[in-house]
């Protein structure tokens, strides 16, 4: 079934393509064969088939769940450009009484 001009041209813009006047006829021969083969697809039957999350073969490699420190409290505190030794010292940006 050929797409009408307005669709095409509502197509474009959804997509937000600008083809040339003189590519417009070829693309939109292209969108409706695209569309065709898409009704085409719609006809399998496809009831007994199990809903595919990958085409790719997945395997969950789970690895145990262990909190760990990778970097010390020292080497954290380096990067920083002002510490007392414990903790970062930032400016003060609330007044206080």
């Amino acid at each position: 079934m050929p797409i009408s001009q307005q669709d095409f041209i509502h197509l474009c813009t959804l997509s937000r393509l600008s083809p040339p006047l003189s590519e417009q006829e070829k693309m939109k021969d292209q969108c409706s064969r695209i569309l065709d083969y898409m009704d085409k697809l719609s006809e399998i039957d496809t009831g007994n088939v199990e809903p595919l999350y990958s085409p790719a073969v997945q395997s969950c490699y789970f690895r145990e769940d262990v909190a760990v420190r990778r970097s010390s409290h020292e080497a954290i505190l380096a990067d920083a450009p002002q510490t007392d030794g414990t903790f970062f010292i930032v400016p003060r940006i609330v007044e206080g009484k």
